[in-house]
């Protein structure tokens, strides 16, 4: 559920299926992933190595960190591989028409 802190963060069209985009709320950083008509959202920052998860990839276990190869849930946050074993705030995401909003007072972790 949205709190009435939700942000629009870009437009759904910005978003390219499959493919990590950064975005900051404020001093937040967040990478949101399209698939298909779903978009999540989670704390830009790999918890092993603390770097931008968003310049990664996306691989059928979740989203890819560069560095190490440590992968996360994109729904839950969870490391789905080594070297990760904490996981990593996943925001609530809402989409209104080519809007996209994320609230930063929601998360999963």
């Amino acid at each position: 559920m949205l709190t009435s802190k939700a942000i629009r963060v870009c437009a759904l069209s910005d978003l390219e299926d499959q493919t990590p985009f950064a975005v900051e709320v404020g001093d937040l950083p967040i990478v949101l992933v399209r698939d298909g008509n779903e978009v999540h959202a989670l704390r830009d920052q790999c918890s092993h190595a603390q770097v931008p998860l968003s310049e990664g990839k996306i691989v059928r276990e979740g989203i890819e960190c560069w560095l190490h190869g440590a992968c996360f849930d994109l729904r839950t946050g969870t490391p789905t591989s080594p070297p990760a074993v904490e996981p990593v705030a996943v925001y609530t995401v809402r989409v209104e028409g080519d809007d996209v909003f994320v609230d930063p007072g929601t998360t999963s972790h």
